[in-house]
């Protein structure tokens, strides 16, 4: 399965497709976050947010909802089921498409390398378990909703893990094609 995902991910991922994403996460980046980020600064102020903590307890999470408040969990859970449904596409297609299309630069066609492309789709698959793990907690709240209340953390701590993975795996790929391009440009 893993494989035929990879393989999959490869036969999309040419030059275009990749330099095409590129330019949507910049563009999301540069447009979308900071006004996302400001909304949200206004609908829960410092209270803190789960999507953006490596981990925290479950505890620290209900303290989060409380701070919130009613307008605040609102506010929250539709931000989870609007902007943070494209932007884990967005995160993900670029860092798939721009890791398939420098490893296959990097690396032998052979290699374990040519399989990392799928880590960024597992970093959006977390990304979207913490959100519905999240969304749960907080429209339930002041109810504790057992299991989910944990779950969150772990999917949160997993989301980062891969996203971050992600660009470091993009820029080992950057790196060692850049320097294999250097060497053949060398040896003509």
């Amino acid at each position: 399965m893993w494989r035929s995902l990879s393989d999959g991910l490869h036969r999309f991922s040419n030059g275009w497709v990749a330099l095409a994403s590129l330019v949507i996460f910049l563009l999301f980046s540069a447009l979308v976050l900071p006004s996302q980020a400001s909304r949200a600064q206004s609908d829960i102020g410092d209270a803190g947010s789960p999507d953006l903590s490596f981990f925290y307890s479950e505890e620290e999470l209900y303290q989060m909802a409380e701070r919130y408040g009613e307008e605040g969990r609102a506010a929250y859970i539709k931000a989870r089921f609007t902007f943070d449904l494209i932007w884990p596409l967005v995160y993900a297609a670029f860092l798939a498409a721009g890791i398939s299309w420098t490893n296959r630069k990097a690396f032998p066609l052979d290699s374990r390398w040519q399989q990392a492309n799928i880590i960024p789709i597992l970093g959006a698959f977390f990304d979207y378990l913490e959100n519905v793990s999240t969304s749960i907690v907080m429209a339930r709240y002041p109810s504790q909703t057992v299991v989910l209340d944990v779950s969150a953390a772990i999917f949160t701590m997993l989301k980062w893990i891969f996203v971050t993975g992600s660009f470091v795996l993009l820029v080992i790929g950057v790196v060692v094609g850049v320097s294999r391009w250097a060497r053949a440009r060398r040896r003509q």
